[in-house]
């Protein structure tokens, strides 16, 4: 009908001023969101391309910004404001680098390879974790300001609180602990004796933690109670992260075997199966407005979902070598990516 030409084509404008890309992708990206939003209300068009702006996704674009490292890079992140990414060497070294990857300032020595990093939402401060340490970097003062020293084996995971007043960490010791900031103190200690940790991380209002276990099993921590509330299960192999949506009703996961799931945090239960990976996805991110999963796998890509269908959406190609890590920036316009051959590069 009428009706509906003058909306395809009111999609294919607004798609091709949003994504700049051509009319082939254009075209690919209308049939791919065609069901998901032939289920809502045609009304006029300045209104449908309202509505059609909050649906459709960003293309991702491989950008000709690359730093090189001599080492593998571990992990990368952008900070709060997407000025700063901090990057974890695997020569026992961090790097700060700027937005467009021209500088990157190394600082000091750490006693073993940097296994996960987060700066500060002022830009002033490097949360990391070593072997079984974890510390906090003055980045103008150019030196550690404190050290959290309790686990018994290797740190692999340390994330702030959305206050940034408290540390989770995970460790391979089997233990997640919580440390106070300001003080330096431990505050709690949750043990699972019987798995690794690979990630904690916390749920956007603090009130929970979720951990990764090498066991194959996803637990939800209550942090005031400092007790495990629920088990996810249903992987074949590790799970490397997972992390709560941003208004915190769901997980997502990835595995070594190969998929990411979605879980509904209230029910416990798996809500979608996540498949197009060919080797294991080793890092997964929601977009900040939790409509898409950027994740990457030692298969060599990135690849971009939709989270209300499940449906993979767009594959970033052009890596040599597995991707040992991502990070999306807060306004979810660009991706950065990280690999063992020592590579971080730019998507946008």
């Amino acid at each position: 009908t009428l009706k509906t030409v003058v909306t395809a084509n009111a999609l294919k404008e607004t798609l091709t001023k949003n994504t700049q890309v051509n009319d082939e992708k254009v075209t690919a990206l209308i049939l791919m969101h065609w069901t998901r939003l032939s289920s809502i209300r045609i009304g006029w068009i300045d209104d449908f391309n309202k509505i059609i702006t909050q649906y459709i996704l960003i293309y991702y674009k491989q950008s000709p910004l690359v730093y090189q490292h001599s080492q593998s890079v571990e992990r990368v992140k952008f900070s709060k404001d997407a000025t700063k990414i901090v990057a974890a060497f695997n020569d026992n070294t961090i790097g700060i680098l700027d937005a467009t990857l021209n500088n990157c300032q190394i600082l000091e020595e750490y006693p073993d390879s940097v296994n996960d990093i987060q700066i500060s939402s002022d830009n002033n401060t490097i949360l990391s974790c070593s072997y079984d340490i974890i510390q906090i970097y003055d980045i103008n003062a150019k030196k550690e300001i404190k050290t959290f020293e309790g686990h018994d084996a290797a740190v692999i995971s340390a994330k702030f609180s959305s206050d940034e007043n408290t540390i989770v960490s995970g460790s391979w010791d089997g233990t997640i602990r919580l440390w106070d900031v300001n003080t330096g103190q431990m505050i709690k200690t949750m043990s699972t004796p019987a798995s690794s940790i690979y990630d904690a991380q916390f749920s956007p209002d603090n009130r929970l933690i979720v951990s990764s276990l090498d066991d194959s099993t996803i637990e939800i921590w209550d942090v005031k109670l400092g007790k495990k509330i629920k088990e996810l299960k249903g992987y074949f192999g590790p799970v490397f992260k997972s992390q709560f949506s941003p208004d915190g009703k769901f997980i997502i996961s990835c595995s070594a075997d190969k998929t990411i799931r979605i879980w509904n945090v209230k029910s416990g239960k798996e809500i979608k199966k996540l498949e197009g990976h060919s080797d294991r996805v080793v890092d997964i991110k929601y977009s900040p407005d939790g409509q898409s999963i950027v994740s990457c796998s030692r298969d060599n890509t990135i690849r971009i979902w939709d989270v209300k269908t499940g449906k993979e959406i767009q594959i970033l190609e052009g890596n040599s070598t597995w991707i040992t890590g991502i990070d999306i920036s807060s306004d979810g316009q660009t991706i950065v990516s990280c690999c063992v051959h020592g590579i971080i590069q730019i998507w946008r």
